[in-house]
């Protein structure tokens, strides 16, 4: 824990340091000690600092539990998750149709992307492979990916299909953000028509 003094409070401070060892205070031994605490405790608020330090450790256990719900539920749908660059080569430069889901902690991701996805999955015709990315969390995987998206600005949530290792189409995150579910469902169904064969 690192204190912290303003100016005024140091020099209180230091004035009941020097009060409680002068000899020119004949404070009983028993008392000093009390009072250098009093005046320590004046000038440094520790509860302040704990409360402040807890709120940070639960905000990140929460955040931490948050991004593995986000990767519990898309790998559930069926995605395997690319955790690095040599994984996302192997990945992306398969034979055949794959989707990748650049996943996120933001809310449209949660509210709008994962919904549509298992949602567009259930359909005559599909991609070969269904594999993910998490952007801010697997960031040299994702940076990877990115590269197999040529012509597309980095965004997040979003899909990018590939056959053959080559982009064939994207739904960016202005095709994701502020749509309903099923816009983006539609979306998806629609590049599984025109790129995939039937299951």
């Amino acid at each position: 824990m690192t204190a912290r003094f303003s100016a005024p409070s140091i020099i209180i401070r230091e004035l009941g340091v020097w009060i409680m060892l002068s000899p020119v205070f004949p404070f009983s031994p028993v008392f000093k000690p009390f009072l250098l605490k009093k005046f320590f405790f004046s000038c440094y608020d520790v509860d302040k600092d704990r409360r402040r330090g807890t709120m940070t450790m639960d905000f990140q256990l929460f955040m931490e539990d948050y991004v593995q719900r986000a990767r519990d539920e898309i790998v559930a749908a069926g995605f395997r998750e690319l955790r690095t660059p040599e994984e996302v080569d192997e990945a992306l430069n398969r034979k055949g149709t794959t989707l990748v889901m650049v996943n996120s902690v933001c809310g449209c991701a949660g509210g709008i992307a994962r919904p549509a996805v298992k949602y567009a999955l259930d359909y005559d015709k599909r991609p070969d492979h269904l594999v993910t990315v998490f952007a801010g969390q697997d960031r040299e995987a994702t940076e990877r990916a990115r590269e197999y998206f040529v012509g597309y600005p980095p965004s997040s949530p979003s899909f990018a299909l590939l056959k053959d290792g080559k982009i064939c189409a994207m739904v960016e995150r202005h095709e994701i953000e502020g749509h309903e579910v099923v816009s983006v469902v539609r979306r998806l169904q629609e590049l599984f028509d025109q790129y995939c064969d039937e299951v």
